[in-house]
């Protein structure tokens, strides 16, 4: 694979986001990138625009929801209040058949120089039938979408 697109969702942080150390906590980044993720999947309502890989129902009616299987971050440092928001870039580590392997990297806001990366994680989001609870095929437009922004996965650099 090689190097791929990548979407770039900006993110503003609430002071809300903060711990007692005056950085943002990690369960917040959890809701960060969520939030991200959200913009990047679900479809726009009336009136909204979204990127060309907002392609899920954000309802039960749909008949499928997305679930996450795991999640890993690896925080690099830590991610002080600002009121621009966060450039959080993400891309597709890996499509599979039920599921996709989502790629992220938190820099600081767009402009900053110089840009500094704060944190990179992964999210495996697999597609489930609301009415079965069992995993369900990503559809041909799924696929097609998302297929451009599909990249190397993240090598995480602190395993052991």
């Amino acid at each position: 694979m090689t190097d791929s697109p990548r979407m770039h969702v900006p993110i503003h942080l609430r002071w809300g986001d903060l711990d007692a150390f005056n950085h943002v906590n990690n369960t917040a980044m959890l809701k960060l990138l969520e939030e991200a993720r959200v913009r990047v999947f679900w479809l726009p309502q009336a009136g909204e625009t979204g990127p060309d890989t907002a392609v899920l129902e954000s309802s039960l009616a749909a008949g499928t929801v997305t679930l996450i299987a795991r999640q890993e971050i690896e925080y690099l440092a830590p991610v002080p209040y600002g009121r621009e928001p966060l450039n959080v870039q993400m891309w597709f580590g890996k499509i599979g058949g039920s599921s996709v392997e989502v790629c992220y990297e938190v820099y600081s806001p767009l402009g900053a120089e110089p840009q500094k990366l704060y944190a990179r994680a992964t999210s495996v989001v697999v597609m489930v039938d609301v009415a079965t609870g069992r995993p369900t095929r990503l559809s041909d437009e799924m696929r097609r979408v998302w297929e451009p922004y599909l990249g190397e996965p993240i090598a995480y650099g602190h395993r052991r």
